[in-house]
């Protein structure tokens, strides 16, 4: 396993490793024979921080009201054919998402325990003896019962069990997994009641959903469910309020994926997102020959975050619930008075890109599997996925939202 200081942009090869790696190298190499996650974290000297060229360029932007979208396009991509996305495994069967007591006796025993995840809460709502004593708020269990190795973003939303759950970081499952701990909040506060013994998309929908980049945030940044809750009963009434005919479907449950998918809520959405999507999509062979990859996001003519993969073909996948979820966004901010200042460049969209300078940098690594690099910067944290399996060693995904 390598470690360095240095921030990795995404589409780049791996650097050198630094002191900090020859330093651990003791430590490194018997995790890696245990098979345990790694975290490491340092605090950077904002005057040393070295700031890098991510090795991509912003494009024209595409606008349709409150929502901007500035396609980025990469220098390099990578094939990423081999990769299962979370949709598609739960579309086939070939991956299973379920109540932690559910398959509790299928673990392996491993060598060396995994590190508990977060804040694993209890839901104060939960009835007790009877139900699945194992289930808790913040964990799930997934199997990838597939072929191919599967990738996890984080905010992406599963529903179903006891609660409808959003996943908390990125990651890589590799194939023929044994059931693993996946680490989720809760996006559903109120509801203890299984509605199904597995989890699967929101229902009527084709595809799973993506949490708005605010929630998402939170998850991400402040990995606190509290703070989750908070910022869906947030979004919520803004959305009940900016779109009255939604409002009593919205206020009848306390599902985030509900009031989301809820019809009124969805039209308001899709007068945001249809115009852009079809902007895109009459632009995927111009945009495909760029080698478009992500989109850096404006709403209300301000950016607030960005999400660029490692090939064209990887961000169609997730594209058409991204737009989606980055309309929710326009529909649960409240409109910033007339006089506001004008939409961002293309050149501060990609002055918000060439940022990575850093002031800690956090590395969280399953040897051989993939590696997740937290870094924060003065108005920044960025989030990048790297596979690390055999034949690989590029960045999947970058996050990236700004203060």
């Amino acid at each position: 396993m390598e470690t360095t200081r240095k921030s990795r942009p995404l589409a780049m090869k791996p650097s050198t490793p630094s002191r900090a790696g020859t330093t651990h190298k003791a430590c490194l190499a018997l995790a890696m024979i245990l098979g345990i996650p790694i975290l490491l974290v340092w605090g950077l000297d904002p005057g040393q921080a070295k700031q890098t060229s991510p090795g991509y360029r912003v494009l024209a932007p595409i606008s349709q009201g409150n929502l901007t979208v500035y396609p980025i396009a990469a220098y390099t991509t990578y094939d990423t054919r081999d990769f299962l996305t979370l949709d598609e495994g739960l579309s086939s069967g070939q991956v299973v998402v379920t109540e932690e007591g559910r398959v509790t006796g299928l673990r392996r025993q491993r060598p060396h325990p995994l590190p508990p995840a977060p804040q694993v809460i209890v839901n104060p709502d939960y009835p007790g003896p009877g139900g699945y004593s194992g289930a808790q708020v913040n964990r799930l269990v997934l199997v990838n019962g597939s072929d191919r190795p599967l990738i996890l973003l984080a905010g992406e939303i599963v529903t179903g069990g006891k609660q409808d759950r959003v996943v908390a970081k990125d990651r890589i499952i590799p194939p023929k997994s044994d059931p693993i701990d996946l680490d989720v909040f809760c996006v559903e506060p109120h509801r203890w009641v299984e509605t199904s013994d597995r989890f699967g998309v929101a229902k009527g929908a084709s595809l799973g959903l993506f949490a708005q980049p605010s929630v998402r945030r939170k998850a991400m940044e402040d990995k606190n469910q509290q703070a989750v809750w908070d910022q869906v009963a947030r979004s919520r009434a803004v959305a009940a309020a900016a779109v009255p005919a939604a409002a009593p479907e919205i206020e009848s449950s306390s599902s985030y994926a509900g009031a989301v998918q809820s019809q009124a809520l969805l039209q308001k959405m899709d007068v945001i997102a249809k115009p852009i999507e079809y902007s895109y999509d009459k632009l995927l062979g111009e945009l495909r020959a760029q080698k478009a990859v992500g989109a850096v996001v404006a709403v209300n003519d301000q950016i607030i975050w960005a999400d660029a993969f490692a090939s064209t073909s990887l961000l169609e996948k997730y594209w058409p619930k991204l737009i989606r979820s980055y309309a929710a966004e326009v529909v649960t901010t409240p409109v910033m008075p007339a006089g506001h200042k004008l939409r961002p460049s293309t050149q501060q969209a990609q002055a918000f890109l060439d940022d990575f300078k850093a002031r800690r940098e956090s590395v969280e690594s399953e040897p051989g599997i993939y590696r997740h690099t937290e870094i924060a910067g003065d108005c920044f944290d960025a989030f990048i996925l790297t596979s690390l399996l055999p034949g690989t060693g590029f960045d999947l995904h970058l996050a990236k939202t700004a203060e």
